[in-house]
């Protein structure tokens, strides 16, 4: 059973014996039942994974949970159909009937098609049944919205293997996140996933002001701009971030055409920091509230609370660090005018549908992550410094490279400049594919692990619009590095094999 080899299981240490051979392919990463990704080692398996080649997809044993459907919740998925779905039917399993109604809406939206949505008798998991041909657009709730069943709640619920939520975990895990931010417990709530919570922000924006569009400003993660864009209203976007964006944003915000604006503080993948002092005065003069995502900079590094009124974070990553639970944050900014307001709309909102055994593993992940944090920025900075002088590098993407000025109006007393970045070699079309192969560190998508991770970014977000990210500056053959806490100078020893095995 998963849970015992949990318990016994001798995990592989990622940091000193990373994934990243091509015999490696499919290996869950980390090394748990529960793993948030995958190992795609090659650029070619990168590519096959996008192109669904059967020699790579055969081979995955895990994946991003909202990618790549976990086999305990296929399981669960499978008993919902056997159970309510007829002929020609499929069915998914959400967290929560206010889930499962979301998601009837969404399917019904995109196909105009019948959908019945039953309990399934246990945890508050409900089951949305629509026509086979529909599972696309089911799927792509579940992408984009993030309302997803866990694997350990998956696993509960398939084995009915009865569960009790330890007294205060989550209350723990609230009060140490407003820790982190600055804000007491009762101004975070905790959600399923990173985008559940970005998801929820939306919601809020929306029911203050329906049939209104949002705003996305500056070049964002790809589903944080596809969220605004699947469902409602939509969303302008502003991918620049530049002088003439914010003109246009103003004139949108004056004239009551914004709902809300989100962005990325720093940007991913070219790690870029918007003006956000400018662009909350803006806002605030209008009232229109400002979603500011710190995923990628973390709460350990920035304070944006002077300027945000919300903050949504993805917890799978640096908070966490172990790769191996999926769970997001929204954190009401105090110095908001519009607080009191915001929170009556996320109150009202709300539902606790963060599995309790995932709050247990991400309270107890979370102890280290100020400790963490720390030693990845120390060696994200050496290892980017090392890559942005090498002769062979065209350009490294790093927040203290990119518009510092604004990162450094944001940055926090003793913080650094997060793990990340993003790499283009000379002669790319040559030299990407033998670098990546080449290069000693665990390789598959997320970040903010504690081991290292790298992925050619751009073929598994935007593999179906590469011209359109290229126009946007985003190259094709760009490589996105997620620092873990290894020694500095061993990493620099491995880009540095990695980078002779490519020119």
């Amino acid at each position: 059973m998963p849970e015992r080899r949990e318990r016994y299981h001798v995990p592989r240490d990622l940091k000193s014996d990373p994934l990243w051979r091509a015999e490696d392919l499919g290996q869950p990463i980390p090394d748990s039942p529960h793993a948030t990704s995958v190992c795609l080692p090659t650029w070619d398996a990168n590519v096959g994974y996008e192109e669904k080649r059967e020699d790579v997809i055969s081979k995955l044993q895990a994946g991003y949970p909202r990618f790549a459907i976990h086999p305990l919740v296929k399981r669960l998925w499978s008993q919902a159909r056997e159970r309510f779905a007829g002929e020609g039917e499929s069915a998914i399993v959400l967290p929560s009937e206010a889930s499962a109604q979301r998601c009837a809406v969404f399917v019904q939206g995109l196909e105009e098609a019948p959908v019945r949505i039953h309990s399934m008798g246990t945890a508050a998991l409900h089951a949305v049944v629509y026509p086979a041909t529909a599972e696309a657009s089911a799927l792509r709730y579940w992408q984009h919205y993030g309302d997803v069943i866990s694997s350990r709640q998956a696993e509960a619920a398939f084995d009915k293997r009865e569960t009790t939520e330890t007294p205060g975990t989550k209350e723990t895990l609230r009060k140490r996140l407003g820790g982190f931010v600055g804000e007491p417990a009762e101004h975070v709530w905790l959600y399923p996933s990173g985008m559940a919570a970005l998801a929820g922000a939306l919601r809020v924006l929306q029911q203050r002001t329906p049939g209104v569009k949002t705003v996305q400003v500056g070049f964002p993660y790809v589903d944080g701009l596809k969220m605004q864009t699947a469902c409602g209203p939509g969303a302008h976007f502003f991918p620049l971030a530049d002088v003439a964006s914010f003109e246009k944003i103003e004139h949108l915000a004056s004239t009551g055409n914004i709902a809300g604006v989100f962005c990325e503080v720093p940007g991913n993948p070219l790690l870029q920091t918007l003006d956000l002092d400018h662009l909350s005065q803006i806002l605030r003069a209008h009232r229109v509230p400002l979603v500011v995502d710190d995923t990628v900079a973390t709460y350990a590094n920035v304070d944006v609370r002077r300027y945000a009124d919300l903050i949504a974070s993805s917890l799978t990553k640096l908070v966490s660090g172990v790769g191996d639970v999926m769970a997001g944050g929204l954190v009401l900014s105090s110095e908001s005018p519009l607080a009191d307001e915001l929170r009556a709309g996320i109150e009202a909102d709300f539902e606790d549908s963060l599995w309790h055994e995932d709050a247990e593993v991400l309270e107890l992940n979370s102890r280290g992550f100020l400790e963490r944090a720390a030693q990845v920025n120390r060696g994200a900075e050496q290892v980017a410094e090392f890559l942005k002088n090498h002769p062979a590098v065209e350009h490294v993407w790093y927040p203290r490279y990119e518009n510092v000025e604004h990162y450094e109006a944001l940055r926090k007393p003793g913080g650094g400049y997060g793990g990340l970045f993003s790499v283009l070699l000379k002669d790319a079309p040559r030299t990407s594919a033998p670098f990546f192969d080449a290069l000693r560190i665990s390789k598959g998508p997320s970040l903010g692990t504690e081991f290292s991770l790298a992925c050619p970014y751009t073929l598994l977000a935007h593999y179906g619009e590469l011209e359109w990210a290229e126009s946007l500056g985003i190259s094709r053959y760009l490589v996105r590095v997620s620092i873990g806490t290894e020694d500095p100078a061993d990493l620099i020893s491995r880009f540095e094999e990695a980078l002779a095995a490519a020119v």
